[in-house]
């Protein structure tokens, strides 16, 4: 398996399950409600907030994948959509998770040359280093949506 179908599927494997560390986002998420995924705790982040924040950045790339500007902005990378229902909560994951498979198969059409070569501007470095970067990040505020998940369900 070459670098960027190694990449891809471990990207699918943060998002979908079957990761060594056997935790994935849309298990994490499944039985969270919207009014959880909305709670404030203490002065933390939600989890609708964090979940956003995850997508963010992977959309960014995903969208200089199929041919378009990089354009993401931290101060905007917890700016989610109004969640005042299931089924926002509901469209909001759903994009997520297309979006997901949108951006592995994508990940798998990167050439071994390409992977090697700068992501939009020499100042962010590599493609192999920003979409590892992602999928660290993933992993990083899944632990956080895990705790928090523990913290509002034990009262």
């Amino acid at each position: 398996m070459g670098g960027s179908s190694s990449i891809a599927k471990h990207f699918r494997e943060i998002h979908f399950g079957g990761n060594w560390t056997s935790v994935n986002l849309r298990d994490t998420l499944a039985d969270v409600t919207w009014q959880e995924a909305t709670m404030k705790q203490r002065s933390f982040n939600t989890i609708a907030a964090i979940t956003f924040h995850i997508h963010y950045f992977a959309d960014a790339v995903l969208q200089v994948l199929e041919g378009g500007p990089l354009d993401a902005h931290d101060k905007f990378s917890f700016d989610h959509p109004p969640i005042t229902s299931d089924a926002d909560w509901q469209r909001m994951l759903d994009q997520i998770w297309a979006d997901a498979e949108r951006f592995a198969t994508m990940v798998e059409q990167i050439t071994e040359e390409r992977l090697q070569s700068n992501l939009a501007d020499p100042k962010y470095g590599t493609w192999y280093r920003n979409l590892h970067g992602i999928i660290e990040h993933a992993h990083y505020h899944m632990g956080q949506v895990v705790i928090l998940k523990k913290l509002l369900r034990e009262g």
